[in-house]
């Protein structure tokens, strides 16, 4: 006689539990192959994106009047980074505003990688007295620095002093009586000055010009007693007599002026150095971030690039994304600092 089982006692539904799970392991296995396919995808695009930029010509704002020191630096850059990533690096010139005037178009652009910004040292201490409408923290994105230079101490033959320790003694004897010239004011040049007189505890009467050029001309001319400015334009007339440099404002003496001492030297602490640095809005892609200050660095160890920045009298220097954001935040610091103890007003105010 056959025994016969009962239906829900059958050995097949012991395995029903297993069978049930299968599905749920499927459905498992299927999200975890999903998202991994999704991550790659979004790698791979980001990856691809780096390697096709740019497809198109790529603006470059540089926030000073063509012929200066930064527009000829920006533009050797420029036609470097156009030779290696075969496409056009066209330069958009937008002065105004101590340079802010070009910033801001730049924060307000797409940012897509084809508007970059070469900005100077301006960058930070324009931020700092005029109030922009960007963060200029938190709105651009460092890409990396260029290069550097000083700015030179320089004085009217007239005025009866061969260094810095014999000026800052003539100057304690003649308070507000001394003129200096100010390329602008609340540009980097006028808050080196005043950082200068503040740390040296002297004071002069600051007279205002609309750029280096005109300043340095009524200097010349014996209208000024001095000025602190950009090492290029001043340099020539060092060896005609017609200006006296005093020092140089970089940390360490300057390899075109070996001579010339630097104002750290009588002021322990002084040092301001005049950069440029590439920087794009906020929100540029990484990878295209990535590119492009892997690009410049190769550029800036180009040696015809190296020859072309060094008669300009600017030392490349490149590196990370991360150290070029440093500098520009610790200056920033720095000159509001400067800005609120000498109540430094844009001119517009």
């Amino acid at each position: 006689m056959d025994l016969v089982m009962p239906q829900s006692s059958r050995p097949s539904t012991y395995k029903m539990p297993y069978l049930l799970r299968q599905p749920r392991i499927a459905t498992w296995t299927w999200t975890v192959t999903r998202l991994s396919f999704a991550i790659a995808l979004m790698l791979c695009s980001s990856v691809c994106v780096a390697q096709s930029y740019p497809t198109k010509p790529v603006r470059v704002i540089v926030p000073f009047a063509p012929g200066g020191g930064g527009d000829i630096t920006a533009r050797l850059v420029s036609a470097k980074l156009a030779e290696r990533l075969k496409q056009q690096f066209v330069v958009d010139n937008r002065g105004g505003a101590g340079g802010l005037v070009g910033v801001e178009l730049a924060v307000k652009a797409a940012p897509d990688g084809y508007t970059i910004l070469i900005a100077s040292s301006s960058f930070s201490a324009t931020s700092a007295t005029h109030k922009p409408v960007f963060d200029p923290v938190n709105n651009i994105a460092p890409i990396g620095e260029i290069g550097i230079a000083p700015f030179v101490l320089s004085v009217h033959p007239s005025v009866p002093v061969k260094n810095t320790q014999e000026l800052i003694a003539l100057a304690k004897t003649r308070p507000e009586t001394m003129i200096y010239a100010i390329p602008g004011i609340g540009s980097i040049t006028h808050l080196a000055s005043e950082l200068m007189l503040y740390t040296a505890g002297v004071r002069m009467t600051g007279i205002p010009y609309k750029g280096t050029e005109p300043a340095m001309i009524d200097v010349i001319s014996g209208q000024c007693q001095l000025i602190l400015g950009s090492l290029p334009p001043l340099a020539p007339h060092f060896s005609t007599g017609k200006l006296r440099p005093l020092a140089a404002t970089s940390a360490k003496r300057w390899y075109s002026v070996p001579q010339l001492p630097t104002l750290g030297e009588t002021l322990p602490g002084y040092a301001v150095e005049n950069w440029w640095g590439m920087m794009a809005p906020k929100g540029t892609p990484q990878s295209i971030v990535d590119r492009l200050n892997t690009a410049l660095n190769q550029v800036l160890q180009d040696g015809e690039m190296k020859a072309s920045m060094s008669k300009e009298g600017v030392v490349p220097s490149g590196g990370t994304e991360a150290q070029f954001g440093t500098r520009t935040r610790e200056e920033y610091a720095k000159w509001l600092k400067v800005v609120a103890r000498t109540n430094i007003r844009p001119q517009s105010e």
